[in-house]
């Protein structure tokens, strides 16, 4: 049997064991209590979104429309051999300036000169041929008048008339032909003498070499695609810009508008143009339909060259000292659970700062360059703000 001092200590251990639950209890109210409270002020503390707005501004607006195509000479010409031969001296190279005439290589001109030869030998005797036939009809009139007299005085037969005067007509035959073959000769001797000109290749224009593409000593073959010799570029002081302008561009775009480019090789330069040239038929390019449009060039200071890759800005359209909205403003639209009011605004429209709320303005617009557009009509003023966009506070 327990004694009383056993039973006292059994009691005092549960006593402490209940004091440490109620404080467990205690600790765990007051966190929920605090978390409630934090939540609260939290709650209470929030404020709205903060609009990004950019101020609405005056400036000027140029339209443009970009796009890519090469530099071209105005004029280049690609220069083969009608003849074929062996090259006998070439006597300019890539770069050289050329005038019109001038020679740029020699064929060897031997059978060329031979040609020419046999054919002054047959005009020779073509011409010996006409002067034997000239005489014998000559001969033959002459007899044929004599048998007519005879004829007519009755000491010459019918058959010997008959037989005199077709040896005349014998004779007369033979004469053209002769001279037949004369003519021929002589456009033989024509055609050889154009080819021993034709050994001599000529500049037809005043120019710049761009390419030589023959040796002395090389076989030239002349054929339906005869190889190319050499490519002259005339003037390269006026040159043009040969363009692909997007068939979603083209409408806008006109013979005279004014141009800048810029090519790879002065990047930080601009180079002015002018559009001289708009064409009508299509090219599709990586499946996108574009059409031709050349761009005059002064390159008087020779720094194009070419074949150039060059990017064009053509100016199609331009408005001085417009009130403008940035682009962004006109495609912002704030969530349907931060729009301060309903509206029922159709077409274009921007949302204008007006304290700590926002208020859409309709507007009608005019030209754009892609980052700003200008306004026509619409309540705005340059002291307002409009938003481009949101962010959280």
């Amino acid at each position: 049997m327990a004694t009383k001092d056993e039973v006292e200590t059994v009691l005092g251990r549960a006593g402490r064991g209940r004091r440490r639950k109620r404080g467990v209890y205690v600790l765990a109210a007051l966190l929920i209590v605090g978390a409630v409270v934090w939540a609260v002020v939290s709650f209470t503390n929030r404020s709205g979104p903060e609009w990004i707005a950019e101020p609405v501004a005056r400036t000027d607006i140029v339209a443009t429309v970009t796009a890519t195509g090469y530099v071209q000479p105005t004029n280049q010409v690609e220069i083969s051999s009608e003849l074929s031969g062996v090259v006998d001296e070439v006597l300019v190279d890539d770069a050289d300036t050329v005038e019109e005439g001038e020679v740029l290589m020699r064929l060897d001109r031997r059978r060329f000169a031979a040609a020419v030869k046999q054919g002054q030998a047959q005009i020779a005797a073509a011409e010996a041929a006409v002067d034997e036939a000239r005489a014998i009809l000559d001969e033959a009139e002459l007899a044929l008048s004599r048998t007519t007299t005879l004829l007519d005085r009755g000491t010459a037969s019918i058959e010997q008339h008959v037989s005199a005067s077709t040896q005349r007509d014998r004779a007369a035959a033979s004469l053209a032909s002769a001279e037949a073959r004369l003519s021929l000769a002589e456009a033989e001797l024509d055609i050889a003498e154009t080819d021993l000109e034709r050994t001599c290749i000529c500049s037809p224009i005043d120019g710049v070499v761009l390419e030589r593409s023959v040796e002395p000593g090389q076989i030239v073959a002349a054929s339906l695609q005869s190889p190319v010799l050499f490519t002259i570029a005339e003037d390269l002081s006026r040159m043009e810009l040969d363009i692909d302008v997007d068939e979603s561009d083209i409408g806008r775009v006109e013979v005279g508008q004014s141009a800048t480019f810029v090519v790879d090789a002065f990047d930080d330069r601009e180079f002015p143009a002018r559009i001289s040239e708009l064409g009508y038929m299509p090219r599709t390019i990586d499946g996108i339909v574009t059409y031709r449009a050349v761009l005059a060039i002064d390159n008087e200071d020779r720094l194009l060259r070419p074949g150039m890759t060059a990017t064009a800005r053509i100016v199609t359209s331009e408005v001085g000292d417009a009130l403008a909205v940035p682009n962004a403003a006109l495609r912002f639209t704030p969530p349907v659970d931060v729009i301060p009011e309903p509206t029922e605004i159709t077409g274009r429209r921007v949302w204008v700062v007006d304290g700590e709320t926002i208020r859409p303005v309709p507007l009608r617009t005019g030209l754009s360059d892609g980052e700003v557009t200008e306004v026509l009509e619409g309540d705005l003023s340059e002291e307002d703000s409009v938003v481009v966009d949101m962010g959280a506070r």
